[in-house]
C-alpha cells in the first residue's frame, strides 16, 4: 500500500506539473521593462502629436470648402 501511494503521488506530481506547463495561468501579465515602457510611452506620444497635427488642417479646410 505505502509503495503504491509513493508511486501515485510521484506520478500525479509530474502530471501536475506537465498540466502546468502546457496550460500557464494567463491572470498575470507579460513583464515589459522599464525602458521598453518609456519607448512605447514616447512612441504613443509621438502617435497623439502627429494625429492631433493631421487632424487640424483638415477641420479648416471642411470649414473653407
Amino acid at each position: 500500500m505505502n509503495r503504491r501511494k509513493k508511486i501515485k503521488d510521484i506520478y500525479d506530481k509530474r502530471m501536475k506539473q506537465a498540466n502546468l506547463k502546457v496550460n500557464p495561468k494567463k491572470a498575470k501579465p507579460k513583464y515589459i521593462s522599464k525602458a521598453e515602457r518609456a519607448k512605447m510611452e514616447a512612441e504613443a506620444a509621438a502617435n497623439a502629436s502627429t494625429e492631433a497635427a493631421t487632424e487640424t488642417p483638415d477641420t479648416s479646410e471642411t470649414k473653407d470648402a
